[in-house]
């Protein structure tokens, strides 16, 4: 049985393999959250049609059935509105994919993608203060082999910026010390970029690379079984140390710190010392500089420069005064 006649298994297996790790070379993230959309998915298609996934074909999955999940997605799971438009943002993918392979369901592939995405409020960057991060990175036990790597790797996410993927997949080898130090990775979109290191990160990092790691090491910051540090992992680090600086540092108690918040820290300090924008999307390797204009709406001290130099109003402040106690009873009839 070929695509064409609307099988969905082969449709499904054509569009993992040949569209996504073929074509598009898809990173493992994608891959992972596609794969989790559609497990999600499939089980809320043979719930609600009392079909087996391995059973199911094209014709099933009509507009009403996805709009039903999405829905459920909403109600019954409890995720965000941005979370249900990344869920739909995987079916609408495949269904552009089924486009081309099973063309006698284009009516339904159509209204499959006109179903609107939710619009969504856009909150504000949540990013820490220089007496935070100083808090922050004062938190680990640097008596200890844990405390020694959880700074390291703290120093190095607020300097540079990078994505959590990007700095649990670290090597050593990816690190250069001395002139021109700068830490080399493989970021999102498969887009290689340098980014250069301050004398205090290249020193937290001599020390931890020639003092704790082995004497051959692959992974810069491995687990304690010399593993790669999970996304998990890290996200546990964070909050632990986040929690003990929150002992010497109050404001971090009211703040939901995770790694990716680090890396908004690193380029509202590079906006708040005047780097240009362009600067700060190649710095943290955004793809279009329209990502980078969050930070701008974000950044109050920015907008209070920008009232300082700004012309007030020539309106004279009067005190106010009550109007006559008869005059306001009679306006009051």
């Amino acid at each position: 049985m070929t695509a064409a006649t609307g099988n969905l298994p082969v449709l499904l297996e054509g569009f993992f393999t040949r569209r996504l790790m073929h074509q598009r070379q898809a990173s493992a993230h994608t891959i992972a959250s596609y794969r989790d959309t559609f497990r999600l998915f499939l089980r809320f298609a043979q719930k609600r049609l009392k079909v087996a996934p391995s059973a199911l074909v094209l014709e099933q999955l009509d507009a009403p059935l996805i709009a039903a999940f999405l829905a459920d997605l909403e109600h019954e799971r409890g995720v965000t509105a941005r979370s249900r438009n990344l869920r739909q943002s995987a079916i609408r993918s495949f269904f552009q994919y089924a486009a081309f392979e099973s063309p006698g369901h284009a009516g339904l592939i159509q209204r499959v993608l006109a179903i609107p995405s939710k619009r969504c409020t856009r909150k504000q960057v949540c990013h820490l203060t220089r007496e935070e991060v100083e808090a922050l990175l004062a938190a680990p036990d640097r008596t200890t082999w844990a405390g020694r790597r959880d700074h390291a790797l703290l120093l190095l996410a607020v300097q540079t910026g990078l994505r959590l993927s990007e700095i649990t997949g670290l090597r050593a080898a990816d690190v250069r010390l001395g002139t021109g130090a700068h830490v080399h990775v493989l970021g999102k979109g498969r887009k290689e970029r340098c980014t250069p290191l301050a004398k205090q990160t290249q020193a937290a990092l001599r020390s931890w690379m020639s003092s704790d790691l082995g004497p051959e090491p692959v992974i810069l910051f491995p687990s304690a079984r010399g593993n790669r540090l999970s996304a998990d992992g890290v996200q546990y680090l964070v909050a632990k140390h986040v929690a003990t600086a929150g002992r010497t540092c109050a404001s971090l108690t009211c703040k939901r710190v995770t790694p990716h918040v680090l890396r908004h820290t690193t380029a509202m300090e590079l906006l708040q010392a005047g780097v240009d924008r362009s600067v700060i999307a190649m710095w943290l390797g955004h793809e279009s500089l329209e990502t980078t204009q969050i930070y701008l709406d974000a950044d109050l001290t920015l907008k209070e420069r920008v009232l300082d130099t700004v012309a007030p109003p020539s309106v004279q402040a009067r005190r106010y005064r009550p109007e006559d106690k008869l005059m306001a009873f009679l306006s009051a009839l």
